[in-house]
């Protein structure tokens, strides 16, 4: 069952990752949320899946290329267990277990006219908290449910990565 979507891993971590990216900017966008900086390093992961993803797509192709396949899921692995790092120290952080970054702020939300008025007036812009969780569903933050999707984005390279190796 999981055979097709193994033997295109790259192809397949690169739409996963589009659709989180997607996802993030509908919560942004149509819901309102504004990120906060752990918010974007989570996206940074994704970017950077998507690129490497893209890039080994044309590597593999190459002439002498199909011997970088499992290579190729183990970074990606790795690429989407520093996602798992990242979402863990944002959802602790909303937690309360450990501060967050210096550059969060706790008093999150978007910016309004009125928000606006005040920055050009001078007064000092605040960043949406990391240490708030914005929005939680079935107990679990944005953060808590990124940790669990990326974590299973790298067992499924882990497995793709077998599954090339088998393949030799």
């Amino acid at each position: 069952m999981l055979k097709p979507f193994l033997d295109r891993w790259r192809l397949v971590a690169l739409l996963a990752s589009a659709g989180m990216l997607a996802i993030a900017h509908a919560f942004e966008t149509f819901g309102g949320y504004a990120p906060c900086t752990l918010c974007l390093r989570q996206r940074e992961v994704y970017w950077t899946a998507i690129g490497l993803a893209v890039g080994f797509m044309v590597l593999v192709r190459l002439p002498g290329g199909p011997r970088w396949r499992e290579l190729t899921c183990w970074v990606l692995g790795l690429v989407f267990l520093v996602g798992v790092g990242v979402a863990a120290y944002h959802a602790g952080a909303e937690w309360k277990f450990w501060p967050g970054p210096t550059t969060c702020a706790s008093a999150g939300g978007g910016i309004t006219a009125a928000d606006m008025e005040a920055f050009l007036g001078g007064e000092e812009v605040r960043p949406p908290a990391c240490d708030e969780a914005a929005w939680v569903f079935a107990g679990l933050s944005m953060a808590g449910w990124n940790v669990l999707i990326s974590l299973g984005l790298a067992g499924l390279s882990v497995l793709a990565a077998l599954h090339e190796r088998a393949k030799r």
